[in-house]
């Protein structure tokens, strides 16, 4: 699966995505996310307050608690500010 990072979290991390393969007990998107800043120390970091953060399943925003099965790509949306 591919985990997208968009504006200053893909700045913040020096990427634009990662291809992942959690292990079966990761059953939702709050479970990746909990995952990924697992292994992850500059993820972690960046995401110190994961509930300003949208994610996206399959190109569609949904909620955290959307389970992940079947998903090819996820991504995580920092909050924008524009100008």
């Amino acid at each position: 699966m591919k985990v997208l990072y968009f504006a200053w979290l893909r700045e913040r991390l020096n990427r634009a995505s990662d291809e992942v393969s959690p292990p079966p007990d990761v059953r939702t998107l709050a479970d990746l996310v909990a995952w990924l800043r697992s292994q992850d120390d500059a993820l972690d970091h960046a995401m110190a307050n994961p509930a300003i953060f949208k994610l996206s399943r399959d190109a569609r925003i949904v909620p955290w608690d959307t389970p992940l099965a079947g998903a090819r790509e996820v991504a995580i949306l920092p909050p924008m500010t524009g100008g």
